[in-house]
């Protein structure tokens, strides 16, 4: 995740602001998934400093409504786990309607080296556009 903040193919970044980068990921490639990171290294959320802390919900709950409003999706998960790669992240994942019910909630995870696409990335203007939208004119914030 850490070499995630060398220049990043910006096809594939979602935003970009000086604490936070919501983007895909090689390996997590997956249609309508994304990854929100820390651009700064920090383990865990108790690695956050306290702006971070203080933006990471909002940056999430834009970001979950972003992809949901884009992909369609009926449900939106924000997951975190940083057992793998010890660097802050959330895995937002959108399940789709063609998602098999033994594959749902936390079994959407062994969807990944099935499902992986590096075209995935091809979602990432509508969710951008999205994200750009809902965060300008505050519609997420009473979400």
């Amino acid at each position: 995740m850490c070499g995630l903040e060398q220049p990043t193919e910006e096809s594939a970044v979602v935003f970009r602001d000086p604490l936070w980068t919501a983007q895909t990921v090689p390996g997590y490639d997956v249609p309508r998934w994304f990854v929100l990171r820390a651009r700064r290294h920090a383990e865990r959320i108790t690695g956050l400093d306290d702006t971070e802390a203080a933006t990471f919900g909002r940056r999430a709950r834009d970001l979950v409504a972003a992809v949901t409003e884009a992909t369609g999706a009926p449900a939106t998960y924000p997951v975190v786990f940083g057992e793998n790669h010890p660097h802050f992240h959330a895995l937002i994942t959108a399940r789709g309607a063609d998602v098999p019910a033994d594959r749902r909630s936390g079994d959407l995870f062994e969807l990944r080296p099935e499902a992986a696409d590096p075209a995935a990335a091809t979602l990432v203007p509508t969710v951008r556009e999205a994200y750009t939208r809902l965060t300008a004119s505050g519609t997420t914030a009473g979400a």
